[in-house]
């Protein structure tokens, strides 16, 4: 008995550990990697009192965990690299487990804005933007039990909070290489 417990155990471990690609794994393989940057984002950033939240506001803020951001720098050496990197993304993005709310841009430039979850229960967004000039970027805002409303909610949120922007610093040095 012991022993069939620890194959399944085994099993049940080996059937976590996917090798499938995901948006995730794609996060942990690149976030080390030259001419990419990342940045974990919490809550925190915002710095807000909630005193001055609304109710609606409160229970919006409560669903947001964190951001991962992910930005590939591209110059002229690297142009090969960032048309297959951008094409990862896109492949990734095309899981049926993603959900595309927009596409924007057109020809070599643009974006989209995706979800993982129910319309009610979003468990993750994500947002990607590309531009052949500066290369792209992936957003993922992780929470749970996050919808469009509370999205739409925490924008004055956004507009009105004291953001602690050392959280960003990484991504601040990125754009000023990029003058």
């Amino acid at each position: 008995m012991k022993r069939l417990l620890s194959l399944a155990l085994i099993a049940l471990t080996f059937a976590a550990c996917s090798s499938e690609p995901s948006l995730q794994k794609y996060f942990v393989e690149s976030e080390q990697k030259k001419d990419f940057v990342s940045v974990d984002v919490s809550p925190s950033i915002l710095n807000v009192k909630p005193e001055l939240l609304t109710p609606e506001q409160k229970k919006a803020l409560a669903t947001f965990e964190k951001v991962n951001i992910l930005a590939f720098t591209v110059n002229d050496s690297n142009k090969t690299q960032y048309d297959a990197e951008k094409d990862k993304v896109k492949a990734l993005l095309k899981n049926e487990k993603y959900q595309e709310l927009m596409h924007f841009g057109s020809g070599k430039d643009g974006g989209s804005i995706s979800y993982v979850g129910a319309d009610d229960d979003i468990k993750e967004f994500v947002i990607f933007a590309n531009k052949k000039e500066n290369g792209f970027a992936v957003v993922r805002v992780l929470g749970d039990g996050m919808n469009p409303n509370a999205i739409l909610e925490m924008l004055p949120v956004l507009k009105n909070s004291n953001m602690d922007m050392e959280q960003l610093k990484p991504l601040q040095q990125l754009m000023q290489n990029q003058k």
